[in-house]
């Protein structure tokens, strides 16, 4: 070896101490890892409620929903150790205009939760668990409407211009939380046993769903006219053309369970007039039948979209795959019930077992990653170290 290749070993600084072993996965620990916790909670959804179902399947299920539990507190834990042990990533992070929108992800994750709570545990624990599952369920409200609310704000009074080549679908993750908490009302109205709080938590989840659904629209304007002039987003955050199922599917599932939680609980409150439940319910069918057939053609899209571009690298973002289309899978099936159709109930068959596959496949990329630590990656920390240089130069 040369002895001037050796000096240039031997200035080359060690990597930090920050920057290896568990301190590195602390740092780039983002909040687009809970997205995980939602595409695992909606296959426990999905399995609990398929509509050809089996005792095996209820178990599968509860396996799923105790491991996504699990993932949910991991998540946490280290969310905590992150931001307490480096402050100064928070504020980074809630100034990058992508990831601060992944902050969503947390109260939709800790959603899909809620509503195996309700499904699972309060019909095996009785007692009290019923307000345990009300009381989670308002944290979780309070929670996505200060996201829903916050953040796109903060995006539009930042500094700086924004440029709608550079806008991604990822702006409806604050807001779908919104419609992800109302549809958690309807199921939550549901096992209430006083009326008068499963009307006010209809009522509220049907504000939380007013408040989202009309948003997310607004949004998907913008993104329609971004892919139209812009074409199709490059390959890393090529999977994004699938969160329009979100708010699509969420809000035709939440405006069905809603109308009849609504057709059960007026009555019985003497809200409105007596005949105003069975109208909300079939309103909130046809509702729900006109959002599901908006999602098919944001389903056409992202598909095509997709086939053109074939091939496109594995990242955290794959998990944008499993939670819009498990939500449009679970409309699907609420359809089956609302009509019935046995077309619809073997379509939701088809597409969960779909998402189910899906769901083993993205688990199974991120466990590689995990293992090899490439996954673990946080844009915000460049924009940090590159402000850090701006201040020792001057």
């Amino acid at each position: 070896m040369a002895p001037q290749d050796q000096d240039q070993q031997e200035v080359q600084p060690a990597p930090s101490k920050h920057e290896v072993g568990w301190r590195r996965v602390v740092r780039n620990f983002t909040p687009s890892w809970f997205s995980v916790i939602m595409g695992t909670g909606i296959v426990s959804i999905l399995l609990n409620t398929l509509p050809y179902n089996g005792v095996w399947l209820y178990w599968i299920s509860v396996v799923v929903f105790c491991l996504n539990v699990l993932l949910f507190c991991a998540a946490c834990i280290i969310s905590l150790l992150r931001y307490t042990l480096y402050p100064e990533i928070f504020h980074a992070m809630i100034m990058h205009p992508v990831q601060s929108m992944f902050i969503g992800t947390f109260p939709m994750g800790f959603a899909t939760i809620i509503n195996m709570f309700c499904l699972v545990c309060v019909p095996a624990w009785g007692g009290a668990s019923h307000y345990i599952a009300w009381a989670m369920w308002i944290a979780d409200a309070v929670v996505s409407v200060i996201i829903a609310l916050s953040l796109p704000f903060m995006l539009i009074s930042r500094n700086g211009e924004t440029h709608l080549s550079s806008m991604t679908a990822v702006w409806l993750l604050p807001i779908v939380s919104c419609v992800v908490a109302a549809s958690s009302g309807a199921l939550v109205a549901d096992i209430l046993p006083n009326p008068q709080h499963a009307l006010w938590t209809i009522i509220v989840s049907y504000v939380l769903w007013a408040i989202g659904l009309p948003m997310a629209l607004m949004v998907m304007v913008i993104y329609l006219q971004r892919l139209t002039l812009h074409k199709i987003p490059p390959k890393a955050v090529i999977v994004s053309v699938f969160l329009p199922l979100g708010p699509l599917g969420q809000g035709g599932f939440g405006a069905m369970k809603l109308g009849r939680a609504a057709e059960k609980i007026f009555p019985q409150t003497h809200t409105l007039d007596p005949a105003s439940g069975p109208i909300f319910a079939t309103v909130g069918f046809m509702t729900g039948l006109t959002l599901w057939s908006f999602g098919l053609v944001w389903l056409f899209f992202a598909s095509a979209s997709i086939a053109k571009c074939k091939n496109f690298p594995f990242n955290i973002g794959w998990w944008g795959f499993t939670f819009p289309l498990g939500v449009f899978t679970t409309s699907t099936c609420q359809l089956g019930l609302e009509l019935p159709s046995k077309f619809c109930r073997v379509l939701g068959t088809i597409l969960s077992v779909c998402v189910v596959i899906l769901w083993i496949g993205v688990s199974l990329g991120t466990l590689k990653g995990v293992i090899s630590g490439q996954i673990f990656h946080a844009p915000c920390l460049a924009d940090l170290r590159r402000k850090k240089d701006v201040r020792d130069v001057a």
